[in-house]
């Protein structure tokens, strides 16, 4: 048994102090462990969740990346035109698997037919509440049913950018890919080439 086993957590206040396309909240909740009990305050992001796919055209063996525009990334001084895998929120109730399918052709144009579920992610625990589902699908020239580039009335401005799988690996060492989610799917991907090569 794990002395976590033992911890009891009781919820005091849950205040949403900025409310937005996020909502930013105080959480104040009394942690305690065998009679020994402190009350902490937290400052929460509330993004809810979202899914990320891998578009990967096993003929070509190359996927499809998006490049926008990141204001954090300006913000820390770093080049903010991120390359990404398609991604995106979900709407509260939603299922991962149909968020991905119409957020990958909203973002590429290309309608994926069937998606693989693969695993999910908080991918910042100590401060924001988001959770990613992350998927791969496999897509062929066949599949592209429209431009892409995003929705207009969301102001998305999105480029599409096809690249071999090599090349896009190599690209996580030299920096050019930075986006965590990102180099998580590429990982898998590496990870389960075998597997892969055998599907396409």
């Amino acid at each position: 048994m794990s002395r976590f086993d033992r911890t009891g957590i009781d919820i005091v206040s849950d205040e949403t102090v900025w409310k937005g396309w996020s909502t930013l909240r105080r959480v104040v909740f009394d942690y305690g462990r065998d009679g020994d009990t402190t009350q902490l305050e937290w400052e929460v992001f509330d993004r809810g969740e979202a899914v990320a796919v891998l578009l990967h055209d096993p003929h070509r063996d190359a996927v499809v990346l998006v490049r926008q525009f990141r204001i954090p990334v300006y913000l820390q001084g770093d080049a903010p035109f991120l390359l990404e895998v398609p991604a995106g929120s979900m709407a509260h109730g939603e299922d991962p698997a149909e968020t991905v399918v119409r957020e990958a052709e909203e973002e590429t144009g290309f309608h994926i037919k069937r998606v693989r579920r693969l695993f999910s992610v908080y991918m910042s625990p100590g401060a924001v509440t988001e959770k990613i589902h992350f998927f791969h699908a496999e897509i062929s020239q066949a599949d592209k049913v429209s431009e892409g580039g995003g929705l207009d009335e969301e102001h998305e401005d999105i480029e599409l950018v096809d690249i071999p799988f090599k090349s896009a690996l190599a690209m996580i060492e030299s920096g050019e890919i930075c986006d965590a989610k990102t180099i998580m799917l590429l990982q898998w991907a590496a990870l389960n080439r075998a597997r892969l090569s055998g599907e396409g």
